[in-house]
């Protein structure tokens, strides 16, 4: 008997007396499993919201944000931005476009565009000192705006200051050699807290992937990025990395973490731009990929800079989602030729596998447990509750794979 019955059929039944009721189906109880999977989620969409709806209520009248004492405006204000992109709003849509519109229209208020390109508030002391963090992260945060924009006006304004601010980066960018291994010299260049071009010819790991960011996101966004720039930056990784995998905190000062082991951290950023330009199979990923599983406790508790570490290293096992690891590091069969598969695993094996599924859960758990329930911020850290609910509501929204700079 077909499930959907027409009127006429069973007014025919009723005029017989012969309505038949169709046996019911059995109800299959839902696996425990399946039913906390489906709460997680609902727990994991709540707690965006709450974060969100936060930052929305402590935007600025002129559309920015700040860290704890007026600090970084630039930087918390592209980061903020970022969560509500993630979250699918834009400049004219979504539940958000107001917050989006305001941060955009703060960026390209005259007070925020320098001359030369760079993106900031000069007038804070903190931007003075450390401004090349908001320089990519500005970047990063407009470009992510223009890919989506399809006014004209909005477009060419935000055009001609990306624009500005990837010659502004480029220029800022260190120049040495360096001697590889093998013998053959290479031009490197990172970036420091300030501009090379200042005279400070200083540079570290952090803001050397934060102006990497910054630079990938313009590229995908369409505006031209000198090849040059990119490769002195790899090469600069490259001279950073210690043979165990870590890389140092800077190329001329050094600072591993233990020695010459290096951070885990910048490690985990550098894993992050490896993997966002299709490097899983080349060896200077692998080996920063080995050294954060084996230097990064997943869901174990607060370390030193967790904040950074965890949103540079969540961006890295997504793009790995469940497969590539094992493609990276592939365990042979019985031959010693085969690569075995995933079902060929034993749950021993599977355990030694670093995938987006195990981290996610145990990451994602952490996350919402040391949110704030009353006002749904993060304030874990010492930057203060903006910085850290951004990063947080980035990670937490990876999986909805809206911004091309966060795609696998």
């Amino acid at each position: 008997m077909p499930r959907s019955w027409s009127l006429a059929a069973l007014a025919a039944c009723v005029t017989v007396g012969l309505v038949a009721v169709p046996s019911p189906q059995p109800v299959t109880a839902a696996a425990p499993q399946d039913d906390a999977k489906k709460k997680f989620k609902k727990d994991v969409e709540a707690s965006i919201e709450k974060g969100l709806e936060y930052l929305k209520k402590i935007q600025a009248q002129d559309g920015h944000w700040e860290a704890q004492g007026g600090q970084y405006p630039t930087s918390m204000t592209a980061l903020a931005g970022m969560a509500f992109l993630m979250e699918g709003s834009t400049l004219k849509e979504g539940k958000y476009s107001d917050q989006v519109k305001k941060a955009v229209d703060w960026f390209l208020a005259p007070a925020r565009q320098q001359p030369n390109g760079m993106i900031g508030d000069v007038r804070n002391p903190t931007e003075q000192t450390r401004y090349m963090y908001g320089q990519g992260f500005g970047t990063m945060f407009l470009a992510s705006v223009y890919g989506e924009e399809e006014d004209k006006e909005q477009r060419e304004k935000l055009e001609k200051l990306l624009k500005k601010a990837v010659e502004f980066i480029c220029k800022a960018q260190t120049l040495k050699k360096h001697r590889k291994a093998e013998g053959k010299e290479v031009d490197i260049g990172g970036w420091g807290y300030v501009s090379a071009a200042e005279g400070n010819n200083f540079d570290e790991g952090s803001v050397t992937i934060t102006a990497l960011q910054g630079l990938r996101a313009a590229r995908n966004a369409g505006i031209p990025v000198p090849k040059e720039n990119i490769d002195r930056a790899v090469n600069y990784l490259e001279a950073c990395t210690t043979p165990k995998g870590g890389i140092i905190y800077s190329y001329a000062g050094g600072g591993g973490a233990v020695g010459e082991n290096g951070r885990p951290p910048l490690t985990a950023a550098a894993v992050c731009c490896g993997f966002s330009a299709g490097q899983y199979k080349s060896e200077l990923p692998k080996r920063w990929i080995k050294y954060c599983k084996d230097n990064i406790p997943v869901g174990k508790g607060r370390q030193s800079h967790d904040e950074y570490q965890t949103y540079y290293f969540s961006q890295a096992v997504y793009a790995l989602g469940d497969d590539k690891y094992l493609e990276m590091f592939p365990l042979l069969k019985a031959d010693g030729k085969t690569p075995k598969v995933y079902g060929d695993l034993t749950a021993g094996e599977k355990e030694q596998l670093l995938t987006w599924s195990g981290y996610k859960d145990a990451t994602f758990q952490t996350i919402l447990d040391n949110q704030d329930k009353t006002n749904g911020s993060w304030s874990q850290g010492y930057i203060g509750p903006v910085y850290t609910t951004s990063i947080n509501l980035c990670i937490l929204q990876l999986e909805k794979a809206i911004l091309p700079i966060y795609q696998k």
